[in-house]
């Protein structure tokens, strides 16, 4: 049995893992001010920082379920006997929908679409879990329960640059975006019930840092972790973040750093840093 593991391209896993690890992406769509392109194809993150740098208009959608289909029938045709499909909170996109319609179609014996209730990292560490059990010769079931379990044991948080770019997407009121610039607020978020959620409000970019680190470390625990850094055009912080992360979290043993997409990106601007915290645990 040969099971073709898919996921979307808000997995953002690091640059060669899904070639490496045999995994299947469908990227979202992405339009800056009416030209349409493919999330982390045609649209990188450095034209994505560059186009919000610019306050040029970012808007990004799901993948067709046409186009889930085509990908899910050539993996098919070419070998594979069944497939995991594993993607994004619903309560974020509708792409998790739009391959389960094409799951539908091209038979929901054959495919089964599994919401990670998360992103980034967090749906990035459940689809490499997802990839491992499959070679593995796990059946089916076996490599869903493996994803749906990995995305459960993360935790992800994000901190920001600025309110800016979340007020003009409608996740915060004007005046609330005008009252953080003032006060030089830096939010920090996490990911929550597969949304993305305010959970802490500091004065500095120094302290949401330090913050940052601190949330982790407690998430991380004693036990052997694995850690992923995101950012959006900000390479050096993010590497010194990794660093602080490996000193102060026992049982890292070396964070993995990616740059965030545009279906994140475009919300959070340019400069967010991001931390996914996955303990090890036995499925």
């Amino acid at each position: 049995m040969s099971v073709a593991v898919f996921t979307d391209s808000t997995a953002y896993l690091p640059e060669g893992f899904a070639t490496r690890h045999g995994i299947h992406e469908v990227p979202l769509h992405v339009t800056v001010d009416g030209e349409s392109g493919l999330d982390g194809k045609d649209i990188g993150p450095s034209e994505l920082a560059a186009a919000l740098a610019e306050r040029r208009t970012v808007t990004t959608s799901r993948p067709t379920p046409a186009e889930f289909a085509t990908a899910y029938r050539e993996a098919l045709a070419t070998g594979a006997t069944s497939i995991v499909s594993i993607h994004l909170s619903r309560e974020l996109s509708g792409t998790w929908d739009a391959a389960r319609l094409a799951a539908l179609e091209v038979g929901s014996d054959r495919v089964r679409v599994v919401d990670s209730r998360s992103t980034a990292m967090g749906l990035g560490f459940a689809v490499l879990a997802a990839a491992k059990a499959a070679t593995q010769s796990a059946t089916p079931a076996e490599i869903e329960a493996v994803a749906t379990h990995t995305a459960t044991h993360t935790r992800t948080f994000f901190c920001l640059e600025t309110l800016e770019h979340l007020r003009r997407g409608g996740r915060i009121t004007p005046t609330a975006a005008l009252l953080g610039t003032a006060l030089a607020v830096k939010p920090l978020l996490h990911v929550e019930n597969g949304r993305i959620l305010p959970l802490e409000k500091v004065r500095t970019t120094s302290r949401a840092v330090s913050r940052l680190v601190d949330l982790a470390t407690e998430a991380a625990g004693q036990g052997p972790v694995e850690v992923a850094v995101h950012h959006l055009g900000s390479p050096q912080r993010a590497a010194e973040l990794a660093g602080r992360l490996d000193e102060r979290i026992p049982g890292c043993d070396g964070c993995v750093i990616s740059e965030v997409g545009a279906v994140v990106g475009a919300h959070t601007g340019p400069g967010v840093l991001g931390v996914v915290v996955l303990p090890r645990q036995p499925v």
